[in-house]
């Protein structure tokens, strides 16, 4: 998805619109969900133009930002599992950076915002991060477990891949996950204002959709930087497959906006959920 399609951006500012009118802290905080490569970093920055044009002062920030240094990221793996050193699921992001990021907007700071380098696996130099305007009324906050919910403890027993069934066999790995999401992670999307859902037509696609993605990496890399396979990428997905399953499973019920897509990207239905 190269280009946000101008009725996804219409449904997700009326979300903007109602947020604004419903509370009365700055800023308004609105969760953008969806799985790897559905086009939502797209979406949110064509959003972020829109509120611009409209005279809103607004900034972006993506759950992916925030990870983990690789460093911190493979003291977890020595500690507590070695599939920890790899980023993605709840348990791998600076919980604490987010909720500063969020605290520091709410006064009405020029904060500083984080940024992830994904070719060199490890947090940007923070001389690099660029700043959100002081007095941001709209915050986008993107990624593909915003607003997730932890599951059931007996849903946790049977592995969901190989993965799983290989390298986590007594479950430690996923049970700690599901503890980070209740946990610090619950406390983090309490803040959101508004969730929207991109809802992908299934798991499956999402091989596809992550090669696109690793292969517009491989071109705007620094040479010699690292970039995936296909099976280095089957293999990364495997790492978040069992929760994408989950949010596609539960969260079309609450979402306040969910937007579901083909196999293409393209949206077959937009629907608001006036019970959420």
């Amino acid at each position: 998805m190269s280009k946000a399609n101008p009725s996804l951006v219409g449904a997700v500012m009326d979300q903007v619109h109602a947020a604004l009118l419903a509370v009365e802290h700055r800023p308004v905080v609105i969760g953008l969900c969806g799985a790897q490569g559905s086009g939502k970093t797209t979406l949110a920055e064509a959003v972020i133009a829109a509120c611009t044009g409209e005279g809103l002062r607004c900034a972006g920030l993506s759950i992916d930002d925030i990870y983990l240094t690789r460093g911190a990221r493979e003291e977890l793996a020595r500690t507590v599992h070695p599939l920890l050193a790899t980023r993605g699921v709840p348990g791998t992001h600076d919980v604490t950076l987010g909720q500063e990021v969020m605290d520091a907007l709410a006064r009405g700071e020029a904060a500083a915002l984080p940024r992830f380098d994904k070719a060199q696996d490890d947090r940007a130099a923070r001389a690099d991060w660029p700043r959100a305007p002081e007095g941001c009324e709209v915050l986008i906050f993107e990624g593909w477990c915003v607003g997730a919910v932890p599951q059931r403890e007996a849903d946790l027993a049977a592995p969901v891949n190989a993965l799983e069934e290989r390298e986590d066999g007594d479950g430690r790995w996923r049970r700690y996950v599901n503890a980070a999401l209740a946990g610090s992670y619950a406390a983090l999307f309490a803040r959101l204002d508004r969730l929207v859902l991109l809802a992908a037509p299934g798991f499956e696609v999402v091989h596809g959709w992550r090669l696109e993605q690793e292969r517009d990496l491989a071109r705007s890399a620094a040479s010699g930087a690292a970039v995936m396979d296909e099976a280095g990428i089957a293999r990364f997905i495997s790492h978040y497959e069992r929760l994408t399953r989950y949010i596609l499973q539960e969260m079309p019920a609450r979402a306040d906006l969910v937007i579901q897509m083909d196999e293409q990207r393209h949206p077959i239905s937009i629907r608001t959920n006036q019970s959420a």
